[in-house]
């Protein structure tokens, strides 16, 4: 990659789920261009060992415990933030949980947890940070989406739900606040190689995980799944000033699933 392209230098960039999987990628690929980077993670000690990481390579990294699905604990963290960096130029919206279940036995309680994390998270992070991007003129908002967001997907009844909402609420914050120059967009990952799926696989699959791992491999076109840095990589791009007359916009990056 050239040294002038896609740069975030000054820039302050909040990454939720920053302490691993995409979020981590998203975040090491970050501070790798310049950015000084939040880490907002449940697990704090996960957000640290990825800011530990990111300060040994020479890059500026924060970690902050923060529940999303929260709206106190949301506002605590980027009154804190914003303490110490008043202009937040960056959100990304990774932090999300998933479900595997049908319209049949997705309990009610399922539904709502998917809802809070992955529905009420963006709009919460979104919330605390436009004022921000208003006060100094724009911003850039990443929000995870998914393929599901588009097609269907066998037993992801709650998660195709919060999925198309993301989708929903990124066209919305483009349109209402393209007047203030801050662009929102959002990338739709088919199945990416992460060690969430590892553990999945080994939780509810074990002595078959290279078999199954096959099959999620071989479900997109190019037969393999994906890289969280192959999605950071899209994601550095929608950050950057290169992506400047981009908004509203969604990005699969799913190994040709859509095009079947």
């Amino acid at each position: 990659m050239s040294d002038t392209l896609f740069r975030l230098d000054s820039k302050t960039a909040v990454v939720t789920g920053a302490g691993s999987g995409i979020g981590e990628a998203i975040s090491l690929l970050y501070a790798e261009r310049g950015a000084r980077v939040v880490l907002l993670d449940l697990d704090l000690a996960a957000a640290e060992r990825v800011a530990r990481t990111i300060a040994a390579a020479g890059g500026a990294a924060w970690a902050l415990a923060c529940d999303v699905s929260d709206e106190a604990s949301v506002a605590q963290s980027f009154r804190a933030i914003l303490d110490r960096h008043p202009h937040l130029a960056i959100l990304v919206n990774n932090a999300g949980i998933a479900h595997v279940g049908n319209a049949l036995n997705t309990t009610s309680a399922d539904f709502e947890r998917l809802f809070r994390v992955n529905v009420l998270g963006v709009h919460h992070c979104t919330q605390a940070v436009l004022p921000s991007m208003i006060a100094h003129g724009g911003g850039a908002i990443v929000n995870l989406a998914s393929i599901a967001s588009f097609v269907a997907l066998k037993d992801r009844w709650a998660y195709s739900m919060t999925k198309g909402a993301v989708l929903s609420m990124t066209r919305a914050t483009a349109l209402d606040f393209v007047e203030h120059k801050v662009r929102c967009n959002c990338v739709a990952p088919a199945r990416v190689h992460t060690p969430f799926v590892d553990g999945f696989v080994a939780r509810h699959h074990p002595g078959r995980e290279e078999e199954v791992k096959a099959a999620l491999h071989k479900y997109q076109p190019v037969g393999r799944m994906g890289t969280p840095r192959e999605v950071a990589q899209l994601c550095l791009y929608l950050a950057s000033d290169e992506a400047s007359f981009v908004t509203g916009a969604a990005y699969p990056i799913d190994g040709g699933v859509l095009m079947q």
